[in-house]
């Protein structure tokens, strides 16, 4: 097995090791969702209280206690310490996750696709209330500011930025985020020194006190639990930063955090008794000269919360599209930097997605409902995941027992807490989740389905056939060189659609004949191929093994296989024509791609009936395979050919005179 070049999508980059330049770039990519938490869960908890806004030590030491702890065992703990170990050649995610331990049962498949989809969903849901939360800061300066044409402005702006790429984009955040973080521990230190008394919230008692003996203090986990809703996109975003430098700037940006919410029910203490009536105790820490740059600092921090999301979006897509979760839809590659990539067709999704969402709630108050539920879930599918990745490591079961149990208990309190908000808004994520997940399913049960029912030959006995083709000057040449995709798995077989287009449908004359067969890998960067001699200089076959991240750019792959083994001597792809040949002329090549259609003839079982005709509808709206393998399309001819999944049964017809 030969290996290729790695393209420059994959080329190695500083940022996998710890370095300044790496941690500055974390800070900017992956920690905007739960660096500007502070901006609105101490309200959120308020504001779900039993008396709505009245400020109670009880209620305070336990919601501060609540969050410093979740922000210990679910962000610290399972995501920074835990599960960043489980990554597939330095990407991470989800589907990364799935990919290491899909082989462990086919079940798997169903729980990698309601994450992912639950992930995408809260990705159409984040950038809206981060901005808006943002923008609607600003109104304690400016009362009668107009917030969603704001808000959809800076929305359409910050998606535009992303074709530029995250490297780009890491550059520029990161020294906001840095001041950001600055800013958040200094405002929190000043008011802990003033009432020191909140360090008590230390203490998880007062978080069980919260829990167990305030009145509805359970239900409140769903607004405690937006502390940490940027914890899976600390995952989704390994390959853009690294393992190293993740783990280095959590503890700078954990620190920040803690200090602020410790600074914040410091304040609170100091004013018990009294009720918020709409104030937000983060803009309270901040003295009065101060606020007007607190409040220009915190709306582009916010504003940048949004790019974790989006970033991630991204990478699950990629990943999705390779495991077969996913339309094969445009990728493009901004930067020479491993990672970095740019969806068009998710951006431009996305996009719609939170407009949409920003006029339908208009406030952020409003969008808090929506928020949360859809993460906890994807959460939970992670914790399966990495419960079977933790038994292919083959850790001790009882370790694996406290894991499920803990996280279970964790997930599950924050899943049945959250699910109270599903009447008032959080219908809105688990309808996007729910419709991303349907074409998820589509896409995998209708791959499985083709490629069940594909009908395959061998292709040895047809290998004498094709020389005599060859070799039959009655037949027109088609092409010096003639090159079909082929999606045979095995090397000894071939499509029998395949036979039928060389031999049948137009007789299809070539010099040498080329099967070309790209295979994903569960590894994210595989770059090599195999090459298999059916008849020697006659019939060839070409498999890639690529890595479920590679771009899949076969017209330069294909080329630079072909100038190896002119190299090597192994086949001579000079024209055969008698003129052409005598000046050493290059043959041309021309490549075969046949693309299927529902045939009429099919007699589905109803569910599999529905599921191709989502899958050909939906198949209309996205590039094509040519565009997708990255084809010359001047030299490529697509032919249709009718997929017959299941041909009618017991046909009687009766001949008459």
């Amino acid at each position: 097995m030969a290996h290729l070049d790695a393209p420059p999508s994959t080329s190695n980059h500083s940022h996998t090791a710890i370095s300044g330049a790496g941690l500055l770039i974390a800070l900017g990519i992956i920690y905007g969702d739960i660096g500007t938490s502070p901006l609105y869960v101490m309200s959120a908890i308020l504001k779900s209280a039993r008396v709505p806004g009245l400020i109670e030590p009880a209620l305070i030491l336990g919601a501060i206690s609540c969050v410093i702890w979740t922000l210990t065992l679910q962000t610290t703990l399972k995501y920074v310490i835990v599960t960043l170990n489980a990554d597939n050649n330095g990407e991470g995610g989800i589907f990364s996750l799935y990919a290491l331990v899909r082989r462990r049962g086919a079940w798997l498949s169903a729980i990698a696709i309601i994450g992912g989809a639950a992930l995408l969903a809260d990705g159409v849901i984040t950038p809206p209330i981060s901005v808006s939360s943002a923008i609607e800061g600003l109104r304690q300066v400016y009362p009668d500011i107009p917030t969603v044409p704001i808000v959809i402005g800076i929305i359409a702006g910050l998606f535009l930025l992303q074709s530029f790429g995250t490297q780009i984009v890491g550059k520029a955040f990161g020294p906001i985020m840095l001041l950001w973080f600055a800013m958040l521990g200094v405002l929190g230190g000043s008011w802990i020194a003033q009432n020191p008394t909140i360090i008590k919230a230390f203490n998880p008692y007062y978080a069980y006190e919260l829990l167990v003996e305030y009145p509805g203090g359970f239900w409140l986990l769903g607004s405690v639990f937006l502390c940490t809703t940027g914890a899976e996109a600390l995952y989704s975003d390994l390959g853009h930063c690294g393992k190293g430098n993740i783990r280095i700037s959590w503890v700078f940006v954990k620190t920040t955090l803690v200090l602020n919410y410790l600074g914040q029910g410091a304040w609170l203490l100091a004013h018990q008794g009294q009720n918020l009536d709409g104030r937000n105790p983060f803009y309270a820490l901040m003295p009065p000269w101060f606020l007007l740059i607190g409040i220009g600092v915190a709306t582009v921090a916010a504003i940048i919360a949004s790019q974790a999301l989006i970033t991630g979006s991204f990478t699950l897509v990629a990943e999705a599209i390779r495991l077969n979760m996913w339309p094969k839809v445009k990728l493009n590659y901004p930067t020479d930097v491993k990672g970095q990539l740019f969806v068009p067709s998710m951006n431009r999704l996305l996009l719609l997605g939170c407009i949409g969402v920003v006029l339908y709630f208009r406030e952020s108050s409003n969008m808090e409902a929506a928020y949360g539920l859809a993460i906890t879930i994807t959460m939970l599918m992670t914790t399966i995941l990495l419960t079977m990745w933790l038994r292919l490591k083959k850790v001790h079961p009882a370790l694996i027992s406290l894991f499920v149990v803990v996280y279970g208990a964790i997930e599950g309190a924050f899943l049945l807490a959250n699910l109270i908000k599903f009447p008032h808004g959080g219908w809105v994520s688990l309808a996007i989740g729910l419709s991303l997940m349907a074409v998820m399913y589509v896409w995998l049960r209708a791959h499985f389905i083709k490629r069940r029912l594909t009908d395959m030959v061998k292709l040895a006995p047809y290998s004498e056939k094709l020389i005599a083709l060859s070799n039959d000057e009655s037949v027109p040449k088609y092409a010096t060189h003639l090159v079909f995709l082929s999606g045979a798995d095995r090397a000894s077989e071939i499509e029998q659609k395949i036979i039928y287009s060389i031999f049948q449908k137009r007789p299809k004359r070539a010099d040498i004949y080329w099967f070309v067969h790209v295979s994903t890998t569960d590894e994210p960067y595989t770059m090599e191929y195999k090459v298999t001699e059916i008849a020697p200089n006659d019939v060839l076959r070409i498999t890639f093994r690529l890595g479920f991240r590679v771009e899949q750019r076969i017209n330069l792959y294909f080329r630079k296989v072909i100038e190896e083994l002119v190299r090597n001597g192994e086949v001579d792809i000079t024209s055969r024509y008698e003129s052409l040949s005598k000046q050493h002329v290059t043959g041309d090549f021309r490549f075969v791609v046949l693309e299927k259609f529902l045939s009429v003839e099919n007699e589905l079982p109803w569910v599999e009936k529905i599921v191709m005709q989502a899958y050909f509808y939906i198949k209309q709206f996205i590039a094509s395979e040519v565009q997708y393998f990255g084809l010359d399309t001047s030299s490529v001819k697509v032919e249709k050919v009718p997929l017959i999944i299941s041909a009618p049964q017991d046909i009687s017809l009766k001949r008459i005179y």
